[in-house]
């Protein structure tokens, strides 16, 4: 009998809290959006497209750097956790990262974690014919305001008991998206998912701007559709009369906080008004829509030390622009 995965959707966000969040942003002296916002099921696709851009060296990076050490990674994960795990994919999307561990970890569930819930919905559905065998499970939730999954998302499928081990797998650098703080706040409730939880985790590593840069603004333009699509959003949630060719991406380098910045910026003056709020913005003024920062293997190595992780391994590509760490203890 073909296995069908089961969904949750956890504190699904409600369109009134979106709105309301995204109404304080416009209206702060540096106007901002939180990058949930990208990804609806547009938002979601034309991520996957930037992925395959030649500009974006993150995935083929972090992809060939798994295919190299695959093994020993897989090694490293069994010493770590001795038992099948349960593997919890953080911002699956389209799961393809997680499904290329199945042969190697053989995890006993696996569960896929995304904002976007009917998006993660088809993609797993699709996955699960693929693996009739493997118990997969879909969560919809936004872990970017805590990450806690029920106790019956991760039990054992016939006794109802905690994970014999979880490996907690957040590829592609994500965690670039959280300022310091956040992301040791996330760090320390992934740890705390699970009893003896160990995390494998992609982060994009500090290079030369030539190589950074182009990556969030690439020839196409794809990028910048999926930036100015948040905007397609605001006049959908707000009732906004944003008019897109108004609004040009940028992408920027903040050294100082060692992060890409991306920002919508003013072609011209414009007022823009929305359900109960006005702005008018300058020509060259600038929404700030995300980060993404860059981390070295020393300082991200200290900041999973401080979330708890007692041991910690890298592995890094023959340019060392990336690393994935393996962190469990």
């Amino acid at each position: 009998m073909l296995r069908r995965p089961t969904f949750l959707q956890i504190d699904p966000p409600s369109r009134d809290t979106l709105a309301d969040e995204a109404d304080a942003g416009l209206r702060a002296p540096q106007a901002w959006l939180s990058p949930k916002l990208f990804y609806d099921a547009l938002g979601s696709r034309l991520f996957d497209a930037i992925t395959e851009l030649p500009e974006y060296y993150p995935t083929r990076t972090e992809a060939a750097l798994m295919a190299c050490h695959g093994a020993d990674i897989a090694a490293a994960v069994r010493s770590a956790l001795p038992a099948a795990p349960t593997l919890v994919d953080l911002g699956a999307g389209n799961c393809t990262k997680a499904a290329a561990l199945f042969d190697l970890l053989r995890p006993a569930h696996y569960v896929a974690v995304d904002i976007s819930a009917d998006y993660l919905r088809n993609t797993l559905t699709c996955l699960q014919r693929e693996y009739p065998e493997l118990r997969m499970s879909g969560v919809g939730m936004d872990f970017s305001v805590r990450l806690a999954l029920p106790g019956e998302v991760l039990a054992h499928e016939r006794t109802g008991a905690a994970p014999q081990s979880a490996l907690i797998f957040y590829p592609g650098s994500s965690i670039g998206n959280f300022d310091p703080p956040e992301a040791l706040r996330l760090l320390r409730e992934a740890r705390a998912l699970a009893p003896g939880a160990a995390l494998l985790i992609g982060v994009d590593l500090v290079k030369p701007l030539e190589v950074l840069l182009p990556a969030y603004d690439d020839a196409l333009g794809v990028t910048a559709a999926f930036n100015l699509n948040v905007l397609r959003r605001l006049n959908a949630l707000l009732g906004a009369d944003f008019d897109l060719a108004d609004w040009q991406h940028e992408a920027r380098f903040n050294a100082a906080a060692s992060r890409i910045e991306m920002h919508l910026a003013a072609r011209t003056e414009v007022t823009v008004r929305w359900r109960g709020g006005e702005r008018h913005f300058r020509a060259a003024e600038t929404i700030h829509t995300e980060n993404s920062y860059k981390w070295t293997v020393e300082g991200f190595a200290a900041l999973l030390a401080e979330a708890g992780f007692a041991q910690r391994r890298h592995w890094t590509d023959e340019r060392s622009w990336f690393a994935v760490f393996l962190a469990s203890g």
